[in-house]
């Protein structure tokens, strides 16, 4: 029974032939090195199950159409997307390679992210998170030999091409600095669970913590996802404790905006009596008032070096794995704790 015309993946193929999928892509790009035997029965499930090699399987750089696309969800505060698109952009222009954009939802399928790549005909794909780490759809692409690089996975393994912003690094040195201006009692407000940033964001606060011989209090820890809205919630629930935080650090600037606003509603002053820090030195880091100390990570960089290492994959370089550094800047929404200050400490 022969496929629908195209539907066939290269792991089809190999187990129809019975060997590995390494072993169809020599044959299909016709490399040296493989048994005639071999080759004639790999080229007869080929012909059985009507297998079309994609036009970016690696080896097939006479066939490249010089794009690549980039997947990413939509975001609730664009700013981040748009430095990343930039990046990636720059890196494109700089190459002569077309960027293809396609804007994604929760019920993004691997059927779907097929089309895509049918119809456009990307030699390559920059995954961002949350769905760089959608392993339905990195099978899916491993399985068709279409290149790919992931922007700041959950995980990173040595056989894929992954950029990263430090993440544990960077909240552990933004919580370095408030420990540093007196706080103790400090609300951590998460972001969205599906992207690995928020984990590894608050292992690197909880690290900073337990490093002052400090303990964890579950209760200063709440749910958040990357939006204003959770900011707002988050601070809701923090203000309600008896032992309230004297500062709040959130997973990026739009919650921690929530928060700024959420406070000043009820009359309690930033950063007289409460303290707030953001994530990623977003525009919103600026407009907010007072402005929101926060960590910046070079969005655009690392979009950048992921399509570089892309475009690198596929001249048939091996995959890299690389982190880039992220910087604290301190603004006017963190000061002392309103004790020390009264106290001239």
């Amino acid at each position: 029974m022969r496929a629908p015309s195209g539907s066939a993946t290269i792991r089809d193929v190999a187990e129809h032939a019975g060997v590995s999928i390494k072993t169809v892509s020599r044959v299909v790009n016709n490399e040296p090195n493989v048994r005639p035997a071999t080759r004639e029965r790999v080229l007869k499930a080929v012909s059985a199950l009507d297998y079309e090699p994609h036009p970016a399987a690696r080896g097939l750089a006479g066939r490249r159409t010089f794009s690549i696309g980039l997947l990413y969800e939509n975001p609730h505060e664009f700013s981040y997307i748009q430095k990343l698109l930039e990046g990636a952009y720059a890196a494109c222009e700089a190459t002569g390679n077309a960027l293809m954009l396609r804007p994604c939802n929760e019920d993004l399928s691997p059927a779907l992210v097929r089309q895509f790549v049918r119809q456009t005909r990307v030699d390559g794909l920059l995954l961002t998170a949350p769905i760089a780490d959608r392993s339905d759809i990195t099978s899916l692409l491993v399985e068709n030999e279409i290149a790919f690089a992931l922007i700041s996975p959950r995980e990173t393994t040595p056989d894929r091409i992954s950029v990263n912003p430090d993440d544990v690094e960077a909240a552990r040195t933004l919580t370095e600095h408030v420990l540093s201006l007196g706080h103790r009692r400090i609300g951590f407000i998460k972001g969205d669970a599906r992207h690995g940033a928020t984990d590894r964001r608050l292992a690197g606060h909880m690290n900073c913590l337990r490093d002052h011989g400090l303990d964890i209090d579950p209760s200063l820890i709440v749910d958040g996802r990357f939006d204003f809205d959770s900011g707002k919630q988050g601070f809701r629930v923090l203000w309600q404790l008896s032992q309230r935080p004297t500062a709040i650090i959130a997973c990026n600037d739009d919650t921690a905006a929530g928060v700024v606003v959420a406070a000043h509603e009820q009359g309690i002053s930033v950063p007289g009596m409460l303290s707030v820090a953001g994530f990623d030195d977003s525009p919103t880091a600026t407009h907010t008032w007072p402005a929101l100390t926060t960590v910046r990570q070079p969005i655009a960089a690392i979009a950048s070096r992921a399509t570089e290492l892309l475009f690198a994959g596929l001249a048939g370089e091996s995959p890299r794995q690389e982190t880039f550094q992220c910087d604290l800047v301190p603004r006017a929404s963190m000061a002392k704790p309103a004790h020390l200050m009264k106290a001239g400490t």
